[in-house]
């Protein structure tokens, strides 16, 4: 019998995962500002994302957490339809799809999981209704152990806790019950949370203002060995100048409107997300992207000059 190799990694399993990451769709770009990602403590990656700063592509584990997280959903969903007099709805009737919310002409949008009436602790309030699966479970039932079941979404995750508080806000709820489990849905948790107005208008003008100025905020901080920075998609060119993506959206001309999409000033055109994607020949760099100072602005001619590194350069020749 032929003796069986030794080997670090299995070559199937790494088949798979080759596989995976070769099946994303690499050049689907979200065309709005998301709700589920607003509480973001870096509102510069966010302004880097909703300007397409480049393409981000995720490893097969990322992509095996997405899964989970929808399979779990589901399972989660299916459970809670179990319970007598308990009522689900994770779909808009009107439309068949996802409970949706939008804002600011549409760039920025949000879609809860549901809508839950009937919950045996509180039957005669409706709740927004969210589910995540996430192997730090345990944290969420430490944080409920030491300050309560109220405040325990805060300190346990706060971009989901600003998801949470913009879908009670913009549904109408005063109340929103989150579960979670542990991937797989073995183990599950839940937690009632209040409404928070405050928070929620706070977090809309967050977003108001990521989408509507051609400046992103400032760094999160100046150091790119910090822990958020380290493991941010733009750090490259957020902190070494590295090349951002060729489109419309990282272009001087383009601009977010207000009452919805996005329009070239230079072409006097309204913007498709193909032809934002696509990008042209007249694209200049909204200097935001460029690493030096802008020196020069020649309209007529379609050119940017730059001052970098005591060298000049001209974007347009």
């Amino acid at each position: 019998m032929v003796k069986l190799p030794e080997r670090k990694v299995d070559p199937t399993l790494a088949a798979i995962d080759d596989a995976l990451e070769a099946r994303q769709h690499r050049e689907r770009r979200r065309g709005y500002l998301g709700m589920s990602a607003i509480g973001n403590p870096c509102a510069r990656q966010l302004w880097y994302s909703f300007r397409w700063a480049c393409l981000v592509f995720f490893k097969a584990a990322t992509l095996k957490k997405f899964h989970d997280g929808h399979t779990d959903e589901d399972t989660q969903a299916a459970r809670l339809r179990m319970v007598p007099g308990l009522t689900l709805i994770t779909e808009d009737p009107e439309t068949g799809r996802q409970i949706g919310y939008s804002d600011y002409g549409g760039h920025f949008r949000g879609h809860q999981d549901g809508h839950i009436e009937g919950l045996l602790q509180a039957p005669k309030t409706p709740h927004v209704w969210e589910h995540k699966a996430s192997e730090k479970q345990k944290d969420l039932q430490k944080h409920i152990d030491k300050l309560g079941e109220k405040n325990a979404l805060k300190a346990w995750n706060e971009t989901y806790y600003a998801q949470h508080v913009l879908y009670m806000d913009y549904g109408g709820y005063s109340r929103g019950y989150l579960t979670c489990s542990t991937p797989g849905g073995r183990q599950q948790i839940a937690i009632r949370t209040e409404a928070n107005p405050a928070h929620a208008e706070q977090l809309k003008r967050r977003a108001e203002k990521i989408i509507f100025s051609d400046n992103p905020p400032d760094k999160i901080r100046d150091d790119e060995t910090y822990y958020i920075c380290r493991w941010c998609d733009y750090s490259e060119i957020c902190h070494n100048g590295a090349a951002a993506d060729r489109n419309c959206r990282t272009c001087t001309w383009s601009t977010a409107e207000r009452e919805g999409g996005w329009t070239c000033t230079k072409h006097n055109e309204d913007l498709t997300q193909e032809k934002q994607a696509e990008g042209c020949a007249d694209h200049r760099w909204n200097p935001a992207f460029v690493p030096g100072d802008l020196v020069d602005f020649n309209k007529d001619a379609n050119t940017l000059t730059y001052e970098i590194d005591g060298q000049r350069w001209t974007d347009g020749h």
